[in-house]
């Protein structure tokens, strides 16, 4: 379990293998990938796209939800994605004679979906070989007006006690996982800059494998993290999705040398689950 920015985070991320980021405090995970034992605890799942190595473990995480007497999951993934997962399922009933109950939603770009009490999550377009999203959690917090700030305690309760409105929402990205993608979104989408939690994918690290193809696969090398390095303003970046090309000591030890200050110590690298 890592922990950043206040959140408690168990992950699994291997380029072209698994990818399952839970975040157990709100019941839910970012993909599935094969579905880790841990990950039945997650209600929801926040799907990026469809490939099989972030969404392979769907039916085994539904139909263990069910076999355990849980409530039915809730599944958010590209609209792209609604009616072929759908044929998944049925197909998947008439083989094991199970009902599979579970609640699909499409989603797109300005959409939203409540997860919790003051959480909503928000898709953003990430881009890959397939129709992909990204997702932000958004919290929402009540402040003081700005205008009643620094008046004595007891007037602004006069003034609540009166029926006058004196907090004002705010919302804040608490985290946003860009699921794979190029690096483009970076530059394009604002929260992936600026929420307090950023976990996104960097799956090269040298010229074992060119930039020129990465993007081709439509994935991120650290050279193109370092040509943006003045635009992360996030607290926290866990680098995922690593290539099994490297060991996780190889691709810390690349980092620390290769991040500039101010960057590198805001870095994390999850490596390799047999080397975590």
């Amino acid at each position: 379990m890592i922990q950043l920015g206040g959140l408690a985070i168990r992950a699994i991320s291997v380029g072209g293998l698994e990818t399952c980021i839970e975040l157990p405090g709100h019941k839910l995970a970012f993909d599935i990938g094969r579905c880790p034992r841990t990950a039945v605890a997650q209600h929801t799942i926040l799907f990026t796209h469809a490939h099989i190595d972030h969404m392979g473990g769907a039916v085994f995480h539904c139909a263990t939800r069910g076999l355990m007497g849980m409530k039915p999951p809730t599944y958010l993934m590209p609209e792209e994605n609604v009616e072929a997962f759908g044929d998944m399922l049925d197909a998947w009933r008439r083989l094991d004679r199970s009902d599979l109950a579970c609640e699909v939603i499409g989603m797109k770009p300005g959409d939203n979906h409540r997860v919790g009490r003051d959480v909503e999550a928000r898709p953003f377009r990430a881009i890959h070989r397939v129709p992909t999203l990204g997702y932000a959690l958004w919290k929402t917090t009540r402040r003081l007006r700005p205008e009643l700030q620094g008046l004595p305690g007891t007037e602004i309760r006069d003034r609540r006690l009166a029926g006058e409105e004196v907090t004002t929402a705010v919302e804040t990205p608490i985290i946003a996982f860009t699921g794979d993608t190029c690096i483009d979104v970076v530059e394009r989408e604002e929260v992936v800059r600026t929420a307090k939690v950023l976990v996104m994918e960097v799956t090269f690290f040298d010229d074992r494998v060119s930039v020129e193809n990465a993007r081709d696969k439509g994935h991120i090398h650290l050279d193109e993290v370092l040509q943006r390095a003045e635009l992360f303003d996030n607290e926290h970046i866990l680098f995922t999705h690593q290539s099994a090309r490297y060991t996780h000591r190889e691709a810390q030890e690349i980092c620390a040398k290769r991040l500039p200050d101010g960057l590198r110590e805001r870095v994390t690298v999850l490596g390799l689950p047999d080397e975590q």
